[in-house]
């Protein structure tokens, strides 16, 4: 038997822009992801607006979770999800992110999805901002470059703290809140496109001081609303490891990981501490602040550490073959094996991630992204038989496990990326999957929204009605 606890909470993790559908249905206003047009066979997504219609943005329908959600909410309940990791979409709640008055239509489709979820015991964990900006900030403001956002965003948080406080326990305020600094799209994570001659460090370090006030002061407030929330940030995990033995090896690898933990220290410790003065320096940027700041960041500091991990990488002083990754680059290590959109696969990297956090904070952690996306294949009798994800998995939760019960690493949950087949995030593909539950959808957004459990569907069941103990 392993020493995970009795309440762990196995489940699956969404995106409302990657998820929900219905993008204008019933109120809900324009999103930075309403105007990306889908990929072609893995390219990079564009952004075109205004909307033309001719056109495929893939956050339009989605998998339309919007119409489905009491069919999906069962079919987790059925493999024994006892949580289920989704976000609220701001523009649902407040079209324009500064409307004065928020969309009751929207707030009530919140409260079905909860209360659906309450009806089978599944753990709501909600994420506030999960790369889903109103439009209208983006061209009133300047998007996260304003310290306009900081006072809206809080606000709609407690809006929907106050709204959801007897219905919702656990919350998370950024999305992979470091994938600012890491990914060279910006837009995708804080609705910004680098104006012609402006200083991209600046900018960048601004929006993130920011974004870090704006998470600070929603525990601030969240806390008030219900001392029993349970909110936590969320980092994207790049496991890293120096390429060789070198000592100049060393710092190249924790270089790469400067720019992750700037956002776990200051969320966790409440302050700037030297791991971001030297981020700083290292891009030669600034940024300002107002009296009062330090004192926010240090009160708003959060219960625990979210993060995703899908793959590591290498880094060192001679030149190395680049992996493609989770919104980001890394050395290629010649003993890992590459997915079929060149993610490396290291269940390990999960252990080692799992111990570098936890010996770093000393907070919480949980698993709230964790999966491979692959190509399906459906069978002539309907079956989809998925063993690569289950063997995936598999591995990852052994060396999760093993992380628990070998190091004493205090974990909450794990949560698989995308339980039921959505659209990817970096490229806009359906045929890039990564759930228990197949979606008839296409690269083209056609199909007929039929629901399919694949092999890992019934496999995952059993994982979690052991606790972890039947792989």
């Amino acid at each position: 038997m392993n020493k995970l606890r009795k309440d762990f909470l196995w489940g699956g993790a969404t995106a409302a822009n990657q998820f929900e559908g219905a993008y204008n249905i019933d109120g809900k206003g324009l999103t930075i992801n309403d105007v990306e047009l889908g990929a072609s066979h893995g390219q990079t997504r564009q952004i075109l607006d205004p909307i033309i219609n001719s056109k495929y943005y893939p956050s339009h329908e989605a998998v339309d979770f919007y119409h489905h959600y009491k069919e999906d909410i069962k079919l987790m309940a059925e493999m024994g999800f006892k949580s289920f990791r989704m976000s609220i979409s701001w523009a649902r709640i407040f079209p324009n992110g500064d409307d004065a008055i928020p969309n009751e239509a929207g707030l009530e489709f919140y409260d079905k999805v909860f209360d659906e979820l309450r009806k089978y015991k599944i753990e709501p964990v909600v994420t506030l901002h999960h790369f889903e900006l109103p439009l209208n900030l983006v061209k009133k403001y300047g998007a996260w470059r304003s310290r306009k956002l900081v006072d809206l965003a809080v606000r709609y948080a407690k809006l929907v703290m106050n709204r959801y406080k007897n219905k919702v326990k656990y919350w998370m305020t950024f999305n992979e809140i470091n994938s600012l600094f890491i990914s060279d799209q910006p837009w995708h994570m804080a609705g910004i496109i680098y104006k012609k001659g402006e200083n991209k460090a600046d900018t960048m370090l601004q929006a993130a001081h920011h974004q870090l006030l704006a998470s600070a002061l929603t525990v601030i407030e969240g806390k008030k609303i219900n001392p029993n929330f349970k909110i936590g940030c969320m980092l994207l995990y790049p496991c890293t490891y120096a390429a060789t033995c070198r000592p100049e090896d060393q710092i190249c690898a924790r270089n790469k990981l400067l720019s992750t933990y700037y956002f776990g220290d200051v969320q966790v410790r409440g302050r700037y501490t030297n791991t971001c003065t030297s981020y700083i320096n290292q891009i030669q940027g600034t940024f300002k602040t107002e009296p009062g700041d330090d004192a926010i960041l240090a009160a708003g500091v959060v219960d625990f550490i979210g993060f995703s991990y899908y793959f590591s990488a290498i880094e060192g002083i001679e030149k190395i073959d680049q992996a493609e990754g989770n919104l980001s680059t890394g050395g290629r290590n010649p003993y890992l094996k590459l997915t079929d959109w060149g993610w490396q696969t290291d269940p390990i990297g999960l252990r080692n991630s799992l111990n570098a956090l936890y010996d770093r904070y000393q907070k919480p952690l949980f698993i709230v992204e964790n999966g491979l996306g692959a190509k399906d294949k459906i069978n002539s009798d309907g079956t989809i038989n998925d063993d690569y994800r289950i063997s995936y998995l598999r591995d990852h939760i052994k060396a999760m496990i093993d992380a628990v019960d070998i190091d004493n690493v205090d974990l909450i949950g794990y949560e698989t990326w995308g339980p039921i087949d959505l659209i990817s995030a970096g490229t806009g593909e359906m045929r890039k999957r990564y759930g228990f539950i197949y979606v008839d959808r296409n690269d083209n957004g056609q199909g007929s929204f039929k629901r399919i459990p694949k092999a890992s569907f019934y496999w995952y069941k059993q994982v979690i009605a052991s606790n972890g103990n039947r792989l």
